[in-house]
């Protein structure tokens, strides 16, 4: 076969798996400079490159490269495989050919001098393979978020790196800032993974509940100027009286975990948000001197995560659903009724209540109480709900006292200072340093209130135009029993699992896929529960628990 031959076949074959990247190299010259072929002793031909003194390097050993690759591969069962540069495929190959594995991602830079090994060896059985997955001259944004989109540790288990080790030589700095973004990109997955494996039931049981009451507020939220968001750090007391003389022209979001604070501070919000799935939320609002009302005061607005638990949603009249970032609440907004999205990639509330007032159209956004830390050791404002759980508790063995310290080093802490010491843990580090991340493309500017906790660096972006967006429910369209009927359906229709879930998840159709895409996150709660199961088990048992919340919920449309 001619080099000419060999390139076509293989961008033909790309093009079935890996469009983008056939695209982007079938209009590249070849050229004949940086590589050439080589022979191994066990007959396979293999890759090697030229470098600028003239030297041949091959990229495989010449001695059994198959063999040498197989042994690689083989050494561990990671179903997610990511190898930095193709070489001569035969990683790739290796890898593919286990039936553990679910995904094989290439990343390879030089369009030039990829292309060029396209013309010299024949790849088409491994570009071919609906497992199979390429990127070709990515920037590092690009390489993180196609791992956050393709990486399921519920379907494939494990992720691991492979380099082959002659090749990144040749292009070590674009291969560092890979190997940096895929490292990065897992530590997301494992971050969120963790969550979902922690509330993935509890997330689809109070979505599918939930449905119940969309709809039952048409009322539309003001457009609003000037906003202040209220988180609950041990700053937020202190600001109260600054917050009291201020409020004139200034639209009050409180996060649920402040609101009692406040409540009892004299400050009635505009409005109140949540995120949080556990049951747990109720406190936030049934404690301090209010603690005999049934939910927050009559004239403020809540705003729920279609996640959130139902027992919230009975509290007001004045209610608001949102959908976040999970696929099942976002598939109801595509499917049954559009629902208004906020950003929850902060992964906390005081993130979604920036990005709430944002959405609402605030131009200046005061953050209040927000101090991402502990600062001299206490972790909430005086107010907030831990403190009458603790009182609730204490005995003569177990002072308030000894629940604070317990509850302050439940993790680990690093102790800095500023003008006062405070505790840090990594996931406050983490949800500051999105929420500064979140400031430089703003439309609204952020102003944080001088605390005592971690301070946060603000770089405002430049666009400053306003960017209010109506918040509330869009025309159903369909009713929210027909909806889980036709979910249901959707779910039972789903093929038998195979035992590959890569393999598995190319027999899909798109509307199949996005269908089990909204049941992962339960999947994962399953799978952290039978850790040792394989992915038919798990598969099998998430969905006989879907099923079983649906028809619960359509039994109670019947019993009305």
């Amino acid at each position: 076969m001619s080099e000419i031959d060999f390139f076509d076949r293989n961008i033909r074959a790309l093009t079935q798996t890996n469009p983008h990247a056939a695209s982007r190299l079938s209009g590249v010259h070849v050229r004949h400079a940086q590589y050439k072929i080589v022979g191994s002793r066990s007959g396979e031909r293999v890759p090697a490159a030229i470098d600028a003194n003239g030297t041949v390097h091959a990229l495989h050993s010449t001695m059994d490269p198959g063999r040498e690759a197989k042994r690689l591969i083989d050494a561990s069962d990671e179903g997610f495989i990511v190898l930095l540069g193709l070489g001569g495929g035969f990683y790739a190959e290796a890898a593919l050919e286990r039936e553990e594995t679910g995904t094989v991602l290439v990343i390879e830079f030089d369009c030039e001098g990829f292309a060029e090994l396209l013309s010299l060896l024949d790849y088409s059985r491994i570009f071919t393979n609906p497992r199979f997955r390429l990127l070709v001259d990515n920037s590092e944004a690009e390489i993180g978020q196609t791992i956050l989109s393709l990486y399921q540790p519920v379907l494939f288990g494990g992720i691991r790196v492979i380099p082959l080790r002659p090749r990144t030589v040749l292009g070590s700095e674009a291969f560092i800032m890979a190997a940096n973004a895929v490292e990065t990109a897992i530590g997301r997955v494992s971050a969120d993974y963790s969550v979902q494996a922690h509330f993935g039931k509890r997330w689809f049981s109070n979505t599918v509940r939930n449905l119940m009451r969309l709809g039952e507020n048409r009322e539309t939220p003001p457009e609003i100027h000037r906003a202040a968001v209220c988180a609950a750090g041990p700053s937020l007391l202190p600001q109260i009286e600054r917050l009291k003389k201020n409020r004139e022209g200034l639209f009050l979001i409180a996060t649920d975990t402040s609101l009692p604070c406040l409540l009892n501070g004299g400050i009635k919000p505009d409005a109140v948000i949540s995120i949080d799935c556990q049951h747990i939320s109720y406190h936030h609002f049934m404690t301090g001197n209010f603690r005999n009302s049934d939910g927050p005061p009559e004239e403020t607005l809540l705003f729920l995560d279609l996640a959130s638990p139902p027992l919230l949603a009975a509290m007001s009249k004045r209610k608001h659903f949102f959908t976040g970032g999970h696929p099942l609440t976002r598939y109801i907004s595509q499917i049954c009724m559009p629902l208004p999205e906020l950003d929850t990639s902060g992964g906390n509330v005081t993130y979604t209540a920036v990005s709430l007032a944002e959405r609402l159209g605030a131009d200046e956004i005061e953050l209040y109480g927000a101090d991402f830390s502990y600062p001299n050791g206490v972790t909430y404002a005086r107010g907030t709900y831990i403190y009458p759980i603790f009182e609730s508790r204490q005995n003569r063995l177990l002072p308030l006292e000894a629940q604070a310290s317990a509850f302050l080093y439940r993790t680990p802490l690093e102790k800095k200072e500023n003008h006062a010491w405070y505790y840090e843990t990594g996931t406050m580090k983490n949800y500051r340093e999105r929420l500064e991340e979140k400031c430089r493309y703003m439309k609204a500017a952020l102003i944080p209130v001088e605390g005592l906790g971690a301070p946060i660096s603000v770089r405002q972006g430049e666009n400053r135009s306003r960017n209010a967006k109506t918040f509330s429910c869009g025309k159903p369209m369909m009713k929210a029993e027909d909806f889980l009927r036709f979910y249901r359906e959707e779910i039972t229709g789903l093929p038998e699992p195979l035992k590959n879930s890569g393999a598995y998840l190319s027999l899909l159709s798109d509307g199949q896929r996005i269908v089990i895409t909204t049941i992962l996150p339960t999947a994962a709660a399953v799978k952290k529960r039978i850790n040792a199961a394989d992915f038919r088990e798990v598969f099998e048992e998430t969905r006989a628990f879907c099923l079983k919340e649906i028809d619960t919920v359509l039994g109670s449309f019947q019993k009305k």
